[in-house]
């Protein structure tokens, strides 16, 4: 999917949300028995015409071995070319593993996107580049308070090391081919996260459960094409746990779709 493209989902449907389908069979509804891709399926039948997008976390489905992959998979294939899919792996190693790491994520997985650790460099994120219409998503500023372990660091000239992540970042590609995480719960950083990089996507976690500030997040990093897609997983998940939960969860993505709305009326350029 485009640039051009999701922007044109987020205008048709007055929404930038992004559901995340961290799915854990401890806690999804008990008269489910545990069926994970059952699930899955119900929250995206009840939330597709609400968000522009779907963030499954492999780390849930590869604790579930094999069958965990192939309901991944199924998830993915349901989900259809209409909405943008990020695999969140948050991969990170030398060329040639990365390179294995995008063909699973683009072409066993078939999704749009990748989260990618870029603390090795160059040469760790370039083969997630190499695919036409495919994205990396590199870890900038994210929303755990580890963050401030290593992201805060200063480096040469006081620049914190997030900022000369992101910096650096923009020489090994476009705004087409790159979009950065940066968490909802710094939301006062984002006026300078934009500075950095005027025309990039920023995937925004930590709204809903983690308390992020969505207007904030709005005010100071939407771009003349929205610029954010912004998720939310346990807020829509698990909103409730009867029989009813498809509703709860319905409830619960329209309630931030009509914030969205709101925002990208009052800030969109």
């Amino acid at each position: 999917m485009t640039r051009a493209q999701l922007f044109e989902q987020i205008k048709r449907k007055e929404s930038f949300l992004c559901v995340g389908l961290d799915a854990d069979p401890k806690k999804i509804p008990a008269h489910l028995n545990g069926d994970v891709l059952a699930f899955n399926r119900a929250i995206i039948d009840a939330t597709r015409d609400l968000c522009v997008a779907y963030k499954p976390n492999t780390a849930f489905y590869e604790a579930l071995g094999l069958d965990g992959m192939r309901i991944l998979k199924e998830t993915i294939d349901y989900i259809g070319e209409e909405h943008f899919v990020i695999a969140d792996a948050k991969r990170g190693d030398i060329g040639n593993t990365s390179r294995y790491y995008a063909s699973f994520a683009f072409h066993t997985l078939g999704a749009d996107s990748v989260t990618v650790a870029p603390y090795m460099g160059a040469d760790s994120v370039e083969p997630f580049l190499e695919y036409d219409g495919k994205w990396a998503i590199l870890l900038a500023l994210t929303s755990n308070k580890g963050s401030q372990d290593f992201q805060h660091a200063s480096q040469d000239g006081g620049q914190p090391l997030y900022a000369k992540v992101m910096k650096r970042a923009t020489e090994w590609g476009s705004a087409d081919q790159l979009m950065f995480v940066c968490g909802a719960t710094q939301a006062e950083k984002f006026a300078e996260l934009r500075a950095l990089t005027p025309d990039h996507f920023f995937l925004v976690p930590g709204i809903g459960a983690q308390g992020g500030d969505l207007e904030g997040v709005c005010k100071h990093g939407m771009n003349d094409h929205c610029g954010l897609l912004v998720n939310s997983s346990r807020g829509i998940l698990y909103a409730g746990e009867g029989e009813d939960f498809m509703d709860a969860a319905r409830a619960s993505a329209l309630a931030l779709q009509q914030k969205m709305a709101a925002a990208l009326k009052k800030y969109l350029p």
